[in-house]
C-alpha cells in the first residue's frame, strides 16, 4: 500500500462495513461513517508501527479493489503476544466473489509465516465472514470479546490458524 492509496482504502473499508455489518450494527451508525474522517486518520497513521504493520492492497485494472492489514498481535494491555494478527480484510462490495479476499488473506498469512499462529477477531453474527475464515483454515478458539456500537452489543469471536513459525 502506498500513501496515495489511503483515500481509496478508506472508501473500501467504510463501504465494507456498511455492506457486511448491515443488520448486525445500528443502521444509523453505519450511515454516519465517514470516508473522509477515516482517510484522515489513515493518512496520519500511515507508516507508523516501525514496519511491523503490513498494509496490502489488491488492484484490478489499476484500481485498488481490496485491502488487508496484519502484523504482531497485542493483548489487551498492548504488549506483544508472539503471534500475528490479521487486523482487517476488506474488498469493495462491487468486487466480492472474485477471489480478491482470498488472495489478500493468503498474502497476509504468507507475510506472517515467521509467527507460530495468526489470530483475528470477527463479529459473532457475521456468518459469511466466519465461513470465509474457516475455509481458509482458521478456527474459533473459544475467546469472545464484548463489543458495543451505539448501545447495541455486537460481540466478537476470535479465530486462530497455525502458521509456520
Amino acid at each position: 500500500m502506498r500513501f496515495a492509496d489511503c483515500d481509496r482504502v478508506s472508501a473500501i473499508r467504510i463501504r465494507g462495513w456498511q455492506h457486511a455489518y448491515r443488520g448486525l450494527m445500528p443502521q444509523a451508525y453505519l450511515d454516519g461513517l465517514s470516508v473522509a474522517a477515516d482517510a484522515e486518520r489513515r493518512r496520519a497513521r500511515f507508516g507508523q508501527g516501525g514496519g511491523s504493520v503490513v498494509n496490502l492492497v489488491a488492484e484490478q485494472g489499476g484500481e485498488v479493489v481490496g485491502w488487508a492489514a496484519c502484523g504482531p498481535c497485542r493483548d489487551g494491555d498492548g504488549s506483544p503476544t508472539g503471534d500475528a494478527e490479521l487486523y482487517a480484510v476488506y474488498v469493495d462490495p462491487d468486487h466480492l466473489g472474485g477471489g480478491i479476499g482470498r488472495a489478500l488473506l493468503a498474502a497476509a498469512v504468507e507475510r506472517c509465516r515467521a509467527y507460530p499462529r495468526m489470530l483475528l477477531w470477527v463479529l459473532k453474527g457475521n456468518t459469511p465472514a466466519r465461513r470465509f475464515y474457516e475455509r481458509a483454515g482458521f478456527r474459533p478458539d473459544g475467546a469472545e470479546e464484548p463489543f458495543e456500537v451505539d448501545g447495541v452489543p455486537v460481540p466478537e469471536v476470535r479465530y486462530v490458524r497455525t502458521l509456520g513459525g
